[in-house]
């Protein structure tokens, strides 16, 4: 049986909340002494995936892992998490990311590094590009586009 391989593109808002009662990210470690770029933080993540940018949109999965401030000169995190698809066509099946997110770039791209389910043997891309972002509380909208080939 020959396995035919095909691309999937999926679109959803990433919404990090870090603050409140009902945080979806908490801070870990704290970063250095005086670091401009919170170098040495660390943030796990249960963040919710939804259609639209509103965070009462349908959800359609949960993007679990972490976020660490990996650079000293600027904010730039290592992103290392699981896109976990609760609805719909892909419910059941996972995307795992792994790279570099400098988020005061408009436009970031992370590697689709693997999957199951639906997307095993994935790979690919997201594109991240922050569509909301509180300066105060450091809560966050992101709009995601990932591109992933799988069989």
């Amino acid at each position: 049986m020959k396995l035919r391989q095909k691309v999937s593109h999926l679109h959803f808002y990433f919404h990090d909340v870090v603050s409140g009662r009902n945080a979806t990210a908490v801070r870990v470690t704290k970063p250095a002494m005086n670091s401009p770029s919170a170098f040495g933080m660390i943030t796990m993540m249960d963040d919710l995936l939804t259609e639209g940018p509103e965070p009462t949109s349908k959800a359609v999965g949960r993007a679990q892992g972490m976020y660490a401030s990996a650079a000293q000169q600027e904010l730039g995190f290592l992103m290392s998490m699981n896109l976990v698809f609760t609805e719909g066509r892909y419910n059941g099946s996972v995307l795992t990311v792994l790279g570099r997110n400098p988020p005061m770039q408009q436009v970031r791209e992370m590697p689709v590094v693997g999957g199951s389910g639906l997307f095993r043997f994935a790979r690919g891309y997201a594109q991240a590009q922050t569509h909301w972002l509180d300066l105060k509380s450091g809560d966050a909208v992101v709009e995601y586009n990932v591109y992933a080939m799988h069989y």
